[in-house]
């Protein structure tokens, strides 16, 4: 009875001990801040300060996960903003009377580049479903836009 006391003890000292580093670690206060702003989708945010954190501590894996994570974000954010801003672009071509070869051209190299974009990206098991789920949309109306354009 008195070994299971002793080791109960020592267990409830080490978890305080760790407990304690993790939270008055300077690095890993950091990278909690980073995940706070991961989780609310601020992503170069999350980046910024989870870089911080992992140069006080290279040995911070939260640090390093949620750098890879936001950057990994990051390229989706930018993939949508590029889409939105060539859908946009195509939709003034499109209320034209009339569309020109140099138009459906246009269109064309349009498509095409965000269908290359679209296969460079891999999301990660956490990065935000919604956000995945927007850029396959993008993907799938270029997709339509290109095959209508090439016919």
């Amino acid at each position: 009875m008195n070994n299971k006391f002793l080791i109960l003890i020592t267990a409830l000292i080490f978890m305080f001990t760790m407990i304690a580093y993790f939270i008055l670690n300077p690095s890993y206060q950091r990278s909690l801040e980073a995940k706070y702003y991961f989780e609310t989708g601020s992503y170069k945010e999350a980046y910024l300060i989870a870089s911080e954190a992992f140069s006080m501590d290279v040995y911070n894996r939260m640090a390093s996960t949620i750098m890879a994570q936001s950057k990994t974000s990051l390229k989706y954010v930018k993939y949508n903003d590029t889409a939105k801003s060539y859908m946009k672009k195509i939709n003034t071509i499109a209320n034209k009377d009339a569309i020109s070869d140099a138009d459906k051209a246009k269109i064309k190299i349009m498509c095409e580049i965000m269908i290359d974009s679209y296969i460079k990206l891999a999301p990660s098991v956490i990065t935000d479903k919604d956000l995945v789920q927007e850029t396959k949309n993008y993907y799938k109306n270029f997709e339509k836009l290109l095959e209508k354009v090439t016919q």
